[in-house]
């Protein structure tokens, strides 16, 4: 089977929302967001886009493949730091807009920056330390307590 038949054209809310067909949605920049979870331990790890190439690509490889928006370029996850992502799954969501892969991590890390996840900062909510002062910024805190590679030994940057 041809690589293009593998994706359906869209049709009505129903084909859409309750139909086997896959008929992902792109944004008006060819883009559809990923969400990109560990398949064992369910940890969100990243969130990326994919161009229709680079989800084809990923369904042919079994390895993450996405769109880096900063390169404007395929980005096989791995190539360069060895940290590759096997799919397991892959879901899209009711209407088709969204994909998550589920993944197992080679390498062990995730983010560019050496933490396994990319998510590696919290927030602070009401009732936590709130900035009080007026012109202050909200102070992350990081939830990783040490990188799992150095990026500059791995990218040279």
């Amino acid at each position: 089977m041809e690589s293009k038949q593998w994706l359906a054209l869209r049709g009505d809310k129903r084909q859409i929302e309750e139909g086997n067909e896959f008929a992902p949605k792109f944004d008006q920049d060819g883009l559809i967001p990923v969400i990109t979870q560990d398949y064992q331990t369910h940890e969100i790890l990243m969130m990326a886009y994919m161009n229709r190439e680079a989800l084809l690509k990923t369904i042919e490889l079994g390895e993450a493949v996405y769109w880096s928006r900063s390169r404007q370029e395929l980005w096989h996850k791995g190539a360069t730091s060895g940290m590759v992502q096997k799919v397991r799954e892959m879901r899209v969501d009711c209407d088709q807009d969204t994909i998550l892969l589920r993944v197992e991590m080679v390498g062990g890390a995730c983010c560019h920056v050496g933490y396994r996840s990319c998510f590696y900062r919290s927030v602070p909510l009401a009732g936590e330390a709130l900035a009080s002062t007026p012109g202050e910024t909200l102070k992350l805190t990081c939830l990783e307590s040490e990188k799992v590679f150095d990026p500059e030994k791995v990218y040279g940057k």
